[in-house]
């Protein structure tokens, strides 16, 4: 996947481009479930959109891997804080699918205070030939019925039936910036900028405050919590990141209240780099530990790391995103560009990662072979099953044909929104208002 790589290595053809127009339909979030099955998109407008992947069909076996409207619902609406005098955004900041339990689906989705907890289920079949009702659902006249029938299931069109199952509130003071479902499936955390929360799935009316940086005195305050992350195999681990760069790996065997971290994850800085923009190209705005719980990811302004659980020292792998935009940080910092939290992912092999950038481009790093590729999301270049062709930006001296300027970047057009299907190479692409999907049709596993 190096930049001039044969296209074969990068060979994704467009599935779906879902076009839209206001500022409430800006993507806000963008999450697989446990099978890759069902993605769901979470807006500014308070909506949860699922897609449903499409099962391959004989007539047309390359159509599997297409993914349909499944289910829309509003998730939440816009409040008010009478106390505070705040408005709370309906904007969906995280969602996060519970593994399935049956054969219905669960998914939590939250907002700056609020999480909630949603049911899914199909329903093909209703119930016919009531003893009492009749047709039309009305009781019927008791003296009319003279003999006793079953009722039966007849079948009808496929409905899914979205309900609100918990509504988690009050547990926050500040905005919430994720959450994370235990391996326990019966525990959940919520993170906002100063406190993490443990919560029972079963249990709203109260949560356990695991995680408190705030200081006594306000004035003292010097960071915030950025991300959050249990870890995938073991319950009592959880890592949460920081604005100044750092990662806390957390036990909750050791203490009720996880203040004191078992191990602080922290790169030493270059002198010879510092700047004004030091501290905030260094806050790091996601973290994800890998599928096999050996590593993490994280994503800063301008690099994603790989950390080993068993190192703190230094990340073992640093991929630069887009080190040409380390000239432009002063103009970044006039436009509130350099604040943008962008998201990273894993294949579900480890063996790849993927993060957003500027002008619609996406970048993916091969950790074997340390090739990296920056590929765009776009309606132009983007028609179905078009080979997606690599990008590279010039920062100057000579330019070949189809290089873009880094000075000609749209900084309005940003990905921060990814997500890459756990067990294929299937990846969910969030440009602004656009959501696109990706499927590499060549190399079916990454590895």
């Amino acid at each position: 996947m190096g930049e001039d790589t044969d296209t074969r290595k990068i060979n994704h053809s467009f599935l779906r481009d879902h076009s839209y127009v206001t500022e409430a339909d800006i993507i806000s979030t963008v999450e697989f479930n446990h099978t890759g099955e069902l993605l769901a998109t979470g807006d500014k407008g308070g909506r949860v959109v699922i897609f449903q992947r499409e099962p391959e069909s004989k007539n047309t076996p390359h159509s599997q891997g297409e993914y349909d409207v499944y289910s829309t619902f509003q998730s939440h609406e816009p409040e008010f804080d009478y106390l505070k005098s705040l408005e709370i955004e309906e904007k969906i900041n995280k969602i996060k699918w519970l593994p399935q339990q049956n054969a219905a689906h669960s998914l939590l989705s939250t907002n700056d205070k609020t999480i909630k907890l949603w049911k899914i289920t199909e329903r093909d079949k209703r119930p016919e030939g009531y003893n009492l009702k009749d047709e039309e659902g009305k009781l019927k006249d008791l003296s009319t019925v003279t003999s006793l029938q079953v009722p039966v299931l007849k079948p009808m069109d496929l409905m899914v039936e979205v309900s609100p199952r918990r509504v988690f509130a009050n547990g926050h003071t500040y905005h919430i910036n994720s959450i994370s479902v235990n391996s326990d499936c019966e525990t959940y955390m919520s993170a906002d900028d100063l406190r993490i929360n443990l919560w029972h799935l079963a249990i709203t009316d109260r949560s356990f405050n695991i995680v408190d940086i705030k200081p006594a005195n306000m004035e003292d305050l010097t960071e915030v919590i950025t991300a959050s992350e249990f870890h995938p195999h073991h319950c009592n681990l959880f890592v949460y990141s920081s604005s100044k760069g750092s990662l806390r790996l957390c036990d909750m065997r050791a203490a009720a209240l996880c203040d004191k971290h078992s191990k602080l994850f922290e790169e030493p800085e270059d002198p010879s780099n510092r700047s004004f923009f030091s501290e905030i190209i260094s806050s790091v705005s996601d973290v994800k530990f890998s599928h096999s719980g050996r590593y993490m990811l994280t994503r800063d302004y301008l690099t994603v790391k790989v950390w080993d659980l068993n190192m703190e020292a230094r990340p073992i792998e640093t991929y630069q995103v887009h080190d040409y935009l380390r000239s432009k940080l002063c103009s970044l910092y006039e436009n509130d560009c350099i604040f943008d939290k962008f998201e990273c992912a894993w294949n579900g092999s480890d063996s790849v990662i993927m993060t957003g950038a500027y002008n619609n481009f996406f970048r993916m790093f091969d950790r074997n072979t340390k090739r990296d590729v920056t590929l765009e999301a776009s309606r132009e270049s983007s028609k179905p099953r078009a080979v997606l062709k690599p990008r590279r930006v010039c920062v100057g001296g000579k330019r070949r044909r189809d290089d873009i300027s880094v000075d000609s970047l749209d900084f309005t057009k940003k990905i921060l929104h990814t997500a890459w299907h756990p067990a294929e190479n299937i990846i969910a692409i969030a440009a602004t208002n656009n959501l696109y999907i990706f499927q590499d049709k060549v190399n079916s596993d990454m590895h």
